[in-house]
């Protein structure tokens, strides 16, 4: 027996457990998949062929011997900002990168749990925009509609499971860089709580604001991952308490006060909503009503909270910049973002950092009110390959401001969202919603996810253009 590109993780992992399938067949099938569509897709910066064939190998005899682990020889991708030992971690950048000693926390996990790390995925450079392109390794698109990005910075995980390379990745968020790709390529992306999964051997990941999240086709999928990267290192400084978010995905979660919160957080520049996403956040909320929840538009008392994303996110950058082995090789903007972050990174940084506590007890104040948030995950739908990447730092800003304003709130804030196919525009562009909790809400988020899941089906769409994806680019 064998499994088709539609089976996801939960499925294939039963599969594997009750012996209908074997590990080395589902990892064959995996990469002779990233092989097709790596001329076009180009989703994958490190395939593991080899390596990833000896783990199903090894997985197969773990299984005939009576062994059970909750992803045992499932075949999974991890973005590249994510050590994998025996791998470069480019995150993004060009150049000939040494192989990294050591798994980090997450990877780690993963295989703790029996996954079979196929490769690692592309990503913008250090993860700043919201889209996946480069001199490093080209562009990555969209399987929707090829001559689209997929989004990012986690588009090489998002294309990835979105085209069925494989059944789930791991991506990262630092301002939406899981939500984005995965509202603009019909996924579900989960941003857990802060210190959920590791970013170990980064204890803070661009001084907090980024996090390690999952993407998958269904909200089970993508929790059963979740569940699986999650935990810590010893040394990690944010422990949240566990919690079962696979557990969650078919409970009931209750008559809801959600508030539908249309209106962008505070920018610098201007930021408007595109009238068909709007159209398409108000079908969800208007679901969401007739599902019995109390749905009535409000917006969090954000205020100006940019000025306390912005020193975290440069400084962030100018860390990763003093580091990189080949700093002339980097893009000017980049280079751009690191001076402004050496700037910030004194005062403005500490003042920062302590704003988040008044932010928690400011915006956590509104959860007395409501449960749950319902935002769009972007204000637009995905660009046209090519639309950002030759722009200058300013215009670049301002163009992914304009386009995603709404995501980076909960990166400041360090709390969970899950991001949830909402449609499709113009000429069948996905476009996604964001559910938002305050902290520790990922159960309470996902039984809602999948609630709205076993009403609205759509993870049983699939891309149109995958044939045409594996051939030429549109």
């Amino acid at each position: 027996m064998t499994l088709d590109r539609s089976a996801g993780l939960v499925e294939t992992a039963r599969a594997l457990a009750a012996g209908e399938v074997s590990a080395r067949r589902l990892v064959e099938e995996c990469l002779a998949r990233i092989e097709a569509t790596q001329g076009t897709l180009n989703a994958f910066r490190v395939v593991r062929a080899e390596a990833a064939l000896a783990e199903a190998d090894a997985a197969d005899a773990e299984l005939a011997a009576g062994v059970r682990r909750p992803l045992l020889g499932v075949p999974v991708a991890v973005k590249d900002d994510m050590d994998v030992a025996g791998e470069p971690t480019a995150f993004g950048c060009c150049g000939e990168f040494p192989a990294v000693a050591e798994d980090g926390e997450a990877v780690r996990r993963l295989r703790a749990a029996g996954a079979v790390i196929v490769g690692k995925t592309n990503t913008c450079e250090f993860g700043q925009w919201p889209f996946t392109e480069g001199p490093a390794f080209g562009a990555t698109r969209n399987p929707w509609h090829p001559g689209h990005t997929p989004g990012g910075s986690s588009g090489g995980s998002a294309a990835a499971v979105a085209a069925g390379l494989v059944p789930a990745a791991l991506g990262s968020d630092g301002a939406g860089s899981v939500r984005i790709p995965a509202s603009w390529t019909h996924l579900i992306g989960i941003k857990p709580q802060r210190g959920r999964i590791s970013t170990w051997p980064r204890g803070e990941s661009f001084q907090g604001i980024t996090v390690n999240g999952t993407l998958a086709r269904t909200v089970a999928d993508a929790a059963l991952l979740l569940d699986a990267a999650s935990g810590n290192d010893p040394r990690d400084p944010h422990r949240p308490p566990p919690v079962d978010v696979l557990g969650a995905v078919g409970r009931d979660p209750g008559r809801l006060r959600i508030a539908l919160a249309l209106k962008p957080p505070f920018t610098a520049v201007p930021a408007r909503l595109d009238p068909a996403v709007r159209a398409c956040v108000v079908e969800l909320a208007e679901k969401l009503e007739r599902l019995g929840h109390t749905v009535e538009a409000a917006d969090p008392p954000y205020g100006q909270i940019g000025l306390t994303f912005v020193p975290r996110a440069t400084a962030g950058i100018a860390e990763r910049v003093a580091e990189a082995p080949f700093p002339a090789l980097l893009d000017r903007r980049t280079r751009g973002a690191a001076r402004l972050g050496r700037l910030l990174g004194g005062a403005p940084l500490r003042a920062a950092r302590r704003a988040e506590a008044v932010l928690h007890r400011r915006i956590g104040g509104f959860f007395a009110s409501y449960d749950v948030i319902l935002a769009p995950a972007t204000a637009a739908p995905p660009p046209r390959i090519g639309a950002l990447l030759e722009l200058g730092g300013f215009a670049t800003d301002r163009a992914m401001i304009a386009a995603c304003p709404y995501a980076w709130p909960w990166n400041v804030l360090g709390w969970p969202g899950v991001s949830v196919p909402a449609g499709f525009v113009g000429p069948g562009l996905p476009v996604g919603a964001q559910l938002l909790g305050p902290a520790h809400s990922e159960p309470l988020l996902i039984s809602l996810a999948a609630q709205l899941e076993s009403e609205l089906r759509w993870h049983e769409r699939w891309p149109p253009h995958l044939g045409e994806a594996a051939q030429t680019p549109a």
